[in-house]
């Protein structure tokens, strides 16, 4: 299994996790939830969308269809998208567990 993420992982301040960072909160979910995966960064940030571009986030684009991070690639090749689903995947296997 694999995350990639931007520069900032988990980063931020003295929070190891900011709760405001969509990176940083896949990586806080999957901890909690005490799943193991390899963590990539990839190039570019949000909000400098100029970062982004050519092959920046090729890898990114040929999983998923678009330039966003986190993304999760799970054993069988699946992804999931965004912070937000990120979070329910680890969450529905620790209540599974």
């Amino acid at each position: 299994m694999k995350l990639y993420t931007c520069g900032q992982k988990g980063k931020g301040g003295s929070l190891p996790w900011p709760a405001t960072h969509p990176c940083g909160g896949a990586i806080k979910a999957l901890a909690d939830a005490g799943i193991d995966y390899e963590l990539e960064v990839v190039p570019g940030y949000r909000l400098l969308p100029w970062t982004r571009g050519g092959d920046a986030r090729a890898k990114i684009r040929e999983l998923t269809g678009q330039d966003n991070v986190p993304v999760l690639v799970l054993e069988d090749g699946s992804t999931v998208v965004g912070s937000g689903d990120i979070k329910r995947w680890a969450g529905d296997r620790t209540a599974a567990g």
